[in-house]
């Protein structure tokens, strides 16, 4: 049997029906921003395989980090002990996070960061002795598939076996372009009838709900109603964080800042599983206390890893050479121009940019995860190289900083032809792979 045949007799794979999908692409190994099949063929990683790649696939320095670790401390328990890569690791953090985090929580992927943070925040005000209990989060989010990250994220089919086992969240909407004041009054009247713990949001983007953007000014203004009424604010940076929006978080757009940042994803340059989550020291307060039943009783048997904190701080140091910030400023300025050339040809209903994500929305179709054009585009890209994972009738663009130019127009003309299978244009250009060895 090849490595598709073994898999398909042994695995369950993630958000896959397994009964109709298609046999698995095995890959066999990673360059850059390459990924090369058993067979031979080579995709272009044009989602990051699910956004967590920063520096390219089997990034050497990183590689070398991981195995200076492996050969010191694989794990240790992080229940009264430590070690000198978390502490590092969160030190240097602390030092890029927005203004006001000063402790960080390790857990093991985005979910549990923001399982953690939702804790913080409702025991927050347990330990307290003022009890608060609604969460208010955006509509369309998406926060992760634990049973608290399911409940602060949007109600769908992905979650629908689960409503009757989750916590009430007051949703309000995205207050994207045009619709701001909605949102503001829906967040006000909220905060004004009380009892309202926390505040969660992904900053400026959206991710699954459709790369759905908004403004940073109007996020301050949300974030200024849940100072004035003591709402303690929760920013979900796994996806926006480490670059993707064009700063180092998308938080650093903002005058306000949250109390608890979620990050993961790109937290290791997608080597290693890891979640943190920071909190500010009014938050951190609320736990120290001689009555040890006011603990934060949260933890993973890896909390900590020491390898993943390894290939974090290798990934950091990666992060903050000039080079990768001039590879940020790149892919930025070619996703604008080829944003620009694409968002007046027909089938094309939005176009949106935030930094290194752009996302293309067609006319055909809909947003729904079940959309059939959405299969049709996903398996049109790759045939023609590319990896782009559709969100219904929404290609994203959310690359490793290390795509070439060649390989960005691999995935550009790929786009172009998605828009005339779209419109029905029979003749589309395909694109020419000898690019991808420019």
């Amino acid at each position: 049997m090849n490595l598709a045949q073994r898999d398909q007799a042994t695995i369950w794979h993630p958000y896959t029906q397994m009964k109709t999908a298609a046999a698995p692409i095995p890959i066999v190994r990673g360059e850059g921003a390459l990924l090369v099949a058993e067979d031979g063929k080579t995709y272009v990683d044009a989602v990051a395989s699910w956004w967590v790649n920063l520096h390219g696939h089997a990034h050497p320095y990183i590689a070398q980090k991981v195995t200076e670790q492996l050969q010191t401390l694989e794990h240790v328990i992080f229940a009264g002990f430590t070690h000198p890569a978390a502490v590092t690791f969160a030190e240097r953090l602390l030092q890029i996070l927005p203004e006001g985090q000063s402790r960080i929580f390790y857990s093991d992927n985005g979910s549990t960061a923001v399982e953690v943070a939702l804790k913080m925040a409702i025991q927050y005000w347990n330990n307290l002795g003022t009890p608060r209990k609604k969460i208010i989060a955006f509509r369309d989010s998406y926060h992760g598939d634990t049973f608290g990250a399911m409940a602060v994220s949007a109600r769908s089919a992905f979650t629908a076996p689960f409503w009757s086992y989750l916590f009430e969240v007051a949703f309000i909407d995205v207050p994207v372009p045009g619709r701001e004041e909605e949102s503001i009054s829906q967040l006000r009247t909220l905060a004004e009838a009380g009892d309202i713990a926390a505040f969660i949001y992904e900053p400026l983007v959206l991710g699954t709900a459709g790369m759905v953007m908004y403004t940073p000014e109007v996020l301050d203004r949300l974030l200024e109603i849940c100072q004035k009424h003591d709402i303690l604010t929760i920013a979900d940076e796994v996806m926006t964080g480490f670059g993707r929006t064009g700063r180092t978080f998308a938080s650093d757009y903002m005058q306000g800042q949250p109390d608890i940042v979620c990050l993961s994803k790109g937290l290791t340059g997608g080597t290693m599983a890891l979640g943190a989550t920071s909190s500010s020291e009014k938050v951190y307060n609320a736990f120290l206390h001689d009555d040890k039943s006011k603990t934060l009783f949260h933890g993973h048997s890896y909390t900590a890893n020491p390898v993943a904190c390894a290939a974090g701080l290798a990934s950091l140091d990666l992060l903050l050479q000039s080079q990768t910030q001039e590879g940020i400023n790149r892919i930025a300025t070619r996703h604008a121009t080829f944003a620009a050339s694409i968002k007046e040809l027909p089938g094309v209903q939005e176009v949106r940019q935030q930094g290194t994500i752009l996302a293309i929305e067609f006319e055909d179709g809909g947003t729904s995860y079940f959309s059939d054009l959405r299969d049709t585009l996903y398996s049109f890209g790759l045939d023609n190289g590319v990896l782009l994972r559709p969100l219904g009738n929404i290609i994203y663009i959310i690359p490793p900083y290390c795509i070439t130019d060649a390989q960005l127009n691999l995935v550009y003309q790929a786009i172009l032809g998605m828009q005339q299978l779209v419109t029905g244009q029979r003749h589309y250009p395909r694109p020419d792979l000898t690019m991808l060895h420019d």
